[in-house]
């Protein structure tokens, strides 16, 4: 699980097909949500992600914390991986992956001010139940801890990446201009993007998309020669 790219808040099966063909691993899906609003109806997002074919994967994003609702709810989309953004006790991971091991769990880390000792816990008391990471920033102003359109501090994201024994997904206000650089500083799995790369109107714009995903993939290369 490394090199990873995730688009999220995919519109309709044109915008996830433009996707997959730019080389695009994980396609976002964000449902349920207590803030941001939701860019496809649940029976929508059924219908698309029939479509999405490996390599390419679909992923729920939600703030669930219950594991009866996150599993139900994976079932119904017909996902095997849930990005969870709400807070979540140990025990409720515990039973979900006791349950169903077959789920992949991202972990969203928050980044809001230099709260890097909470992250640090967090990862350290939940990392046996949790496949991947995420780290993404906090917006004040709405009280959206995703899709925010901001960055935060990317020191904070590179510590996490170091201590952390799962791998770490970079996201928060990432774009084709900053995604290079914000690679190169904290060495990640993976990077996530929603609104930097989309167009006025709200939808994902293939140039900016293609660019990112170009900038992305010579990051990653770059890091993993420096390891060779």
């Amino acid at each position: 699980m490394n090199d990873l790219i995730q688009i999220a808040g995919i519109i309709d099966s044109a915008e996830a097909k433009m996707l997959m063909d730019l080389g695009v691993d994980y396609l976002g899906f964000p449902l349920r949500l207590p803030v941001n609003k939701v860019d496809m109806t649940e029976e929508e997002s059924v219908e698309v992600i029939k479509g999405i074919l490996p390599p390419h994967k679909s992923v729920l994003i939600t703030y669930l914390n219950n594991n009866n609702e996150i599993i139900s709810f994976c079932d119904k989309l017909n996902v095997k991986i849930v990005q969870l953004h709400g807070k979540i006790t140990v025990e409720e991971l515990i039973k979900l992956k006791q349950i169903r091991p077959d789920i992949i769990v991202i972990k969203s880390l928050v980044v809001y001010g230099d709260n890097y000792p909470e992250l640090e816990n967090t990862v350290k008391a939940l990392s046996p139940w949790v496949d991947l990471y995420i780290t993404d920033t906090f917006d004040p102003s709405t009280g959206a801890s995703g899709a925010t359109g901001k960055t935060h501090d990317w020191q904070i994201s590179r510590k996490l990446v170091k201590i952390s024994p799962k791998p770490v997904i970079l996201a928060g206000g990432l774009n084709p201009k900053n995604v290079k650089q914000a690679i190169l500083e904290t060495k990640p799995a993976g990077v996530d993007v929603h609104t930097g790369v989309e167009s006025p109107d709200g939808r994902k714009d293939y140039n900016l998309v293609k660019a990112f995903v170009s900038e992305a993939r010579q990051a990653f290369t770059e890091i993993n020669i420096c390891y060779t």
